[in-house]
């Protein structure tokens, strides 16, 4: 089933047609990628799907429910989270008020056993949770933006970049998390600048040229394209 459909988006930033015409799908179960370099239209896409950002024209679907003029937080209700680009935890919160903040929508009662299941899969914050956010390395804002996200029992992640600014190795700790996101049961949609990790990961995969979708495949197909390897893989 098509958890999320996107159909032909129109989003402008003023005077600036920054996505022109983007559609594409998220089944439930799949890990679904947006590639491109910066300025590309990712982040927009994203923005717009989750209602920070208006669309001009075009559609978007969730469990087939129209999400045009729904309110962010009434989006997140419906079972649609996003990691933001840059993380943007609550600096001068403790780990554990983020991850309280990250269940607004979400009765009293599972807001405990929600945070013990953030705290079981990133167990880093555990050791953390008294600590300001603000303090934290960036792998761990990244965890804690991750874990604040889930506190509101998403059905689709949408993750921004969360590769961005990290050291190699939490690149393949923050994408080994991703893969057990998505063996737990949760559907993904990834943008990411890090073309090789995102594509490993991705069963379909779509790439983004000045606001248009220029390539579309699995991730396996992509990853092998001579387009994408010349732009994106340094082949």
């Amino acid at each position: 089933m098509a958890m999320l459909k996107v159909n032909d988006i129109h989003v402008y930033y003023g005077s600036i047609h920054a996505v022109k015409g983007v559609s594409f799908e998220v089944n439930e179960g799949e890990i679904v990628t947006l590639i491109g370099a910066n300025g590309a239209g990712k982040s927009t896409v994203l923005n717009t799907v989750s209602g920070l950002l208006h669309l001009r024209t075009g559609s978007v679907q969730f469990m087939e429910q129209d999400l045009k003029g729904v309110a962010p937080h009434k989006v997140v209700e419906r079972g649609l989270a996003q990691v933001p680009e840059g993380r943007r935890v609550f600096l001068q919160m403790t780990v554990e008020e983020n991850l309280e903040m990250g269940a607004y929508t979400q009765p009293n009662s599972t807001i405990a056993p929600g945070i013990a299941d953030v705290y079981k899969r990133f167990p880093r914050l555990e050791e953390r949770r008294r600590q300001v956010a603000g303090t934290l390395s960036g792998g761990e804002q990244q965890m804690l933006a991750m874990g604040r996200a889930l506190m509101s029992k998403p059905k689709l992640l949408m993750l921004d970049e969360p590769s961005m600014g990290l050291a190699p190795i939490l690149v393949e700790q923050i994408f080994d998390i991703i893969k057990e996101l998505h063996a737990a049961g949760t559907t993904i949609l990834l943008v990411e600048q890090n073309a090789q990790a995102a594509l490993s990961v991705a069963d379909r995969a779509y790439v983004l040229e000045t606001g248009r979708i220029s390539l579309s495949g699995t991730g396996a197909e992509l990853m092998a394209s001579d387009q994408v390897r010349k732009a994106y893989l340094g082949g």
